[in-house]
């Protein structure tokens, strides 16, 4: 069901409140007041204040709505061909971007825009309540500006991601060229942020530094595809031009690690101030799918890098939107505990977009944990405890979402 929301709301009764904020804070038996889009309070249930209306949760649990913060979903068609000949045997590679990116530009607008505007709600009813999108399926001026201006009426961050792949046919540094200069300036309207596959047969060390260099220049926040078919620059890159994010980051020296590690060194992770460092964003609903090794989660964790899990929605290499799944993989399989695996798939994924925080002074609602003053994006679940999420593998647990203080669902 959804709705307008009243001036204020409480939900009571709530068996485990798991705030994901700076003290980690997992309540029992809590409640939670939101008035608009802004939460006004947390606490006991008996100390819970009067609100315009009450819902009682009935002992479920109550965490962030997820944060999403590596996805592809302006695209049209599927690669579902792609994806049996893989399971078949046949290794990854990039080359299968220009299967999507021909029926992603034989669409009308109308038509994309719907595609998009379904997977975002499809998101959203799993629980993912703020949504990155890149863009990446255009791969020139024209498509890749659509692409960026669809997105960004539909999701809440957008990246340019025109360095996805070389097109077939184009001369790579005429396109890097391109990419650099006449697309970058028809989206930069609409993108914040700014990406590169450096990878083999897409982007070079060298062409990676020179999209990095032009997007920095415009003032574009900085992401990089790194890591994922073997080890690489694209770590190194990412740290050398201070990234938000590297994401994949499969295979990984001892020495990209330690130089991720390093760029939190000025960070206060209990208070949420400092330097932040670049976050590494594991993928492992595509890691499944590409069947490579799942990202080291556990050893980034233990040196002291900030992780953020992500579904990576696109046609060709993790075509679902369930940050559900994410969150079970990483904890079956990646050796992250729940409360590790939650807070990279909430908090880590608001850090790697820029939007861990924010108050009433500023006006920018944080995302990603739930705390006065926060945005209240609140995932309720149908189990008592988010350790039902790994204890029950599969099963859609999606009770009740709120995004910005409205019920979706």
């Amino acid at each position: 069901m959804s709705g307008t929301t009243p001036a204020s709301t409480l939900i009571t009764n709530i068996g485990e409140l798991m705030t994901q904020d700076l003290e980690h804070r997992v309540l029992k038996d809590a409640a939670i007041v939101f008035e608009g889009e802004r939460i006004s309070w947390i606490g006991p249930s008996h100390d819970a204040p009067s609100a315009d209306e009450m819902l009682d949760a009935e002992g479920r649990a109550v965490l962030p709505g997820w944060v999403d913060s590596h996805s592809h979903l302006v695209f049209a068609g599927d690669r579902t061909a792609e994806f049996e000949a893989r399971m078949a045997g046949q290794s990854y590679s990039a080359g299968g971007i220009a299967v999507t990116t021909g029926a992603t530009r034989s669409v009308s607008d109308d038509e994309l825009t719907a595609l998009v505007r379904g997977r975002v709600e499809e998101a959203v009813s799993q629980g993912t309540t703020y949504l990155e999108s890149k863009t990446g399926y255009g791969l020139d001026v024209e498509n890749e500006a659509r692409s960026a201006r669809i997105a960004a009426a539909e999701v809440d961050e957008v990246t340019y991601l025109g360095a996805h792949l070389v097109p077939a046919g184009a001369d790579p540094e005429e396109y890097t060229d391109l990419v650099c200069g006449a697309m970058l300036d028809a989206v930069l309207p609409h993108v914040r942020w700014a990406d590169v596959f450096c990878e083999r047969g897409a982007f070079t060390e060298d062409q990676s530094r020179r999209v990095l260099t032009a997007a920095r220049d415009a003032g574009l926040g900085l992401r990089v595809h790194g890591n994922q078919l073997g080890e690489g620059p694209g770590v190194a890159l990412a740290v050398e031009f201070g990234a938000a994010s590297v994401d994949h980051v499969n295979y990984l020296s001892d020495l990209d690690v330690k130089a991720l590690a390093e760029t939190w060194a000025g960070w206060d992770a209990s208070t949420g101030s400092g330097t932040k460092g670049t976050v590494a964003t594991c993928l492992p609903a595509c890691d499944l799918s590409t069947r490579q090794p799942l990202a080291p989660g556990r050893e980034l964790i233990d040196a002291g890098v900030q992780i953020a899990l992500a579904a990576n929605c696109n046609p060709g290499t993790s075509y679902t939107s369930s940050m559900a799944f994410c969150v079970t993989t990483a904890v079956l399989q990646m050796h992250l505990s729940v409360h590790e695996a939650v807070r990279a798939a909430t908090y880590g994924g608001a850090l790697a977009l820029g939007r861990e925080s924010g108050n009433d002074v500023d006006g920018e609602r944080a995302v990603g944990s739930l705390a006065v003053g926060h945005r209240a994006d609140l995932h309720m679940l149908k189990a008592p405890s988010a350790t039902h999420l790994a204890y029950r593998p599969g099963i859609p647990l999606t009770h009740s979402v709120w995004r910005a203080g409205v019920r979706s669902v």
